[in-house]
């Protein structure tokens, strides 16, 4: 029939590592499991391996808002100290302006208070002269007609 121009075959299995004779709780400390470069494995000394070093911290650079603060602060409190210089220098002229505010202030009470009352006793001296009355009258003759008015003093 047909030829096939391969073969079919089967793996066979590996030949099984030679383990030691001893389970791995009996391995006293200090020897371990080794392979060597033959593909035997066996039982030697290993040399303890140190820890691996900490990192070396590497040096991050002064973000920004840090160094715009730090160059504020400074800036600020100068402003601060000069606004307080500046105040105890004007703090007389400030009391006396506070003082003359005052004054201002009572001397337009008294006024709100006392003309009135001045106008309260002119038209009580004068009633005893008499007091005028005007009567106006005034007519007009239709919607948009011409008014006519008349005005009577008594």
């Amino acid at each position: 029939m047909h030829e096939t121009a391969y073969e079919i075959t089967t793996l066979t299995p590996q030949q099984p590592t030679p383990t030691p004779g001893m389970l791995p709780a009996e391995i006293p400390p200090g020897v371990q499991m080794v392979t060597l470069p033959g593909g035997i494995r066996t039982l030697a000394y290993a040399p303890q391996q140190a820890p691996p070093a900490p990192p070396v911290p590497v040096a991050q650079p002064i973000p920004t808002w840090a160094k715009t603060t730090a160059l504020l602060t400074p800036t600020i409190g100068g402003g601060i100290a000069a606004a307080g210089i500046g105040l105890s220098y004007a703090a007389p002229g400030l009391i006396a302006m506070s003082e003359a505010l005052w004054a201002a202030v009572a001397l337009i009470a008294a006024a709100a208070i006392s003309v009135p009352m001045l106008l309260r006793i002119g038209r009580n001296a004068g009633a005893g002269k008499g007091s005028t009355h005007i009567t106006q009258n005034i007519t007009a003759s239709g919607m948009f007609g011409k008014a006519n008015g008349t005005i009577n003093h008594r």
